[in-house]
């Protein structure tokens, strides 16, 4: 895999971490971004790279957004990366992506992450991402359209993409100790590439998905923020929103990979962290159980459920 690719890629990546910072500014965000730009030389024992990381904090819509873009260079492929490929121990390699998590400010405006990555380690490439949606107080409405988008998303590269990928991330998304997904679902797949066993694709079609992906994302998220950010709540969904983000933490600080990655590989960890909420509450019952009992079902009984034959 040559550099020039890996170069398209990042200016796509660039691009399109602007459009996001742009439109989590206006009115769907109504908040400042901070931009980050880094650059590391790396060593033997760290990893290499540059980087913007944007932050928007205290917003008016938004408490928190991350949008993190990152070039990274590594002379050894660390523990998050060879357990799944234990044939690339040893490589050097280039990861890049942008890693997006928007924490709103009203309880009825749900949490969203999106993903999308490009590995390269030699003659050994792969794209991965995906986005899902973490609501404390759900609409059906928010899950339709959510999950529409995620199918179309995928319609124009295999016919069983949607359903693969929609699996993957309720199986990825899922908090073993707890029992329960982290939300309601949407996309997730790694490893993509023209080996990958039904779904291969060639490096043009994956950096198509992935295009296709960001900006699906975009348009679904973007839409959802414009129907619940304007609703009324009160101490009652305040409270128990800052208890659910717990969960939240639960997840990136025990099971995601791409933190793991991070962490395991010397990134920066303020950049790594920023998916963390401003505000979490953890509480050892429920403050809530009224509002458990409208939640739950999502993360637990609807797990897999086919939201497109809601419609």
């Amino acid at each position: 895999m040559t550099d020039a690719r890996s170069d398209t890629v990042y200016a796509y990546l660039l691009q399109f971490q602007r459009q996001l910072c742009s439109t989590f500014e206006g009115d769907a965000g109504s908040g400042q971004f901070v931009f980050d730009e880094w650059q590391r030389p790396g060593s033997d024992q760290s990893i290499g790279g540059r980087g913007i990381t944007a932050v928007q904090e205290q917003g008016s819509v938004m408490e928190r957004a991350g949008v993190a873009l990152s070039d990274v260079r590594g002379s050894k492929l660390p523990p998050a990366a060879t357990e799944r490929n234990p044939q690339l121990t040893g490589r050097s390699y280039r990861a890049m992506g942008v890693s997006v998590v928007m924490h709103p400010r009203n309880p009825y405006a749900p949490t969203s992450h999106m993903n999308v990555r490009f590995f390269n380690a030699g003659d050994v490439w792969w794209f991965g991402g995906g986005f899902d949606l973490t609501p404390c107080l759900p609409f059906d409405e928010d899950c339709i359209s959510w999950h529409r988008a995620a199918s179309q998303a995928c319609a124009p590269f295999h016919a069983g993409l949607y359903d693969h990928a929609r699996a993957h991330c309720d199986e990825y998304f899922y908090l073993k100790h707890r029992s329960e997904t982290r939300g309601i679902g949407g996309l997730f797949y790694d490893d993509l590439n023209e080996q990958t066993p039904q779904l291969g694709m060639s490096w043009e079609q994956g950096f198509a998905f992935m295009q296709s992906v960001a900006q699906h994302y975009h348009d679904a998220y973007r839409q959802i923020i414009a129907r619940r950010q304007a609703t009324p709540y009160g101490e009652r969904e305040r409270a128990y929103q800052l208890y659910r983000r717990g969960r939240y933490v639960e997840f990136n600080l025990v099971f995601d990979r791409g933190t793991l990655f991070g962490l395991q590989s010397g990134g920066r960890t303020d950049a790594i962290l920023m998916s963390m909420p401003a505000v979490a509450h953890w509480a050892y019952q429920s403050p809530d159980p009224d509002l458990d009992a409208v939640l739950l079902p999502y993360l637990t009984t609807l797990k897999g459920h086919d939201w497109l034959a809601s419609t």
